[in-house]
């Protein structure tokens, strides 16, 4: 009797150790942005946002875009309000300096207009005053932002983007925006560097994009 008491509490404990195993490789096999954020490289881009995951399981939450607003823009008193729209939409500011741009820099950010005859003009209205960069993250976040912007041209841009309703010539049309994933990536590098952006999580993250 006392054997097969043995014997049964031995097949209790192995089928208790086999259930654990089970459960633990159930767990693994869980996509790695369910549980947390993909670990990254000292010198890959993560900070251009690409090499993040999220919680809520839509791709793209993670996606950043350059916004600068450009010395007329500055002279009138208007980044508050650019600001607020893109905090209003929902977007996160990891990223916000205020600086007078070089001759370098610029030179680079606008490498494919140097043949334009109003390249010389565009340089001295960049250089004229500080410039306020601000890199922005969030889901589709540069589409979106060049749809807030609106037309190059001021008379083009319907009301309610911040050309459309603050810009008069579009030789001081206020506000840039990167025009693609691709080319955010680029200016984000031209203008931040690693430490001057953060990574935090927003309070309000799971109810705006938790499906």
């Amino acid at each position: 009797m006392v054997l097969l008491q043995r014997c049964l509490l031995r097949k209790i404990a192995l089928h208790g150790q086999r259930s654990c195993v089970s459960q633990l490789g159930k767990q693994s096999a869980n996509p790695a942005w369910a549980t947390a954020k993909l670990r990254h490289s000292p010198r890959s881009n993560c900070g251009l946002g690409h090499c993040y995951s999220t919680t809520s399981g839509i791709p793209g939450v993670r996606e950043r875009t350059l916004i600068a607003v450009k010395p007329d823009g500055v002279q009138r008193r208007l980044v508050g309000q650019i600001m607020q729209r893109f905090e209003q939409r929902g977007f996160k500011l990891v990223g916000l300096k205020m600086l007078k741009a070089s001759d370098e820099l610029l030179s680079q950010h606008y490498h494919d207009l140097n043949k334009k005859p109003f390249y010389p003009n565009l340089l001295r209205y960049m250089t004229s005053g500080p410039v306020v960069a601000m890199v922005w993250e969030g889901h589709n976040v540069v589409r979106t932002s060049r749809m807030m912007v609106g037309d190059t041209n001021p008379a083009e841009a319907h009301p309610g983007t911040v050309r459309g309703d603050f810009s008069i010539h579009i030789s001081r049309n206020v506000v840039h925006a990167s025009d693609s994933v691709e080319g955010a990536q680029r200016e984000i590098q031209l203008w931040f560097n690693r430490k001057e952006l953060m990574d935090w999580d927003c309070c309000d993250h799971s109810n705006t994009y938790q499906v």
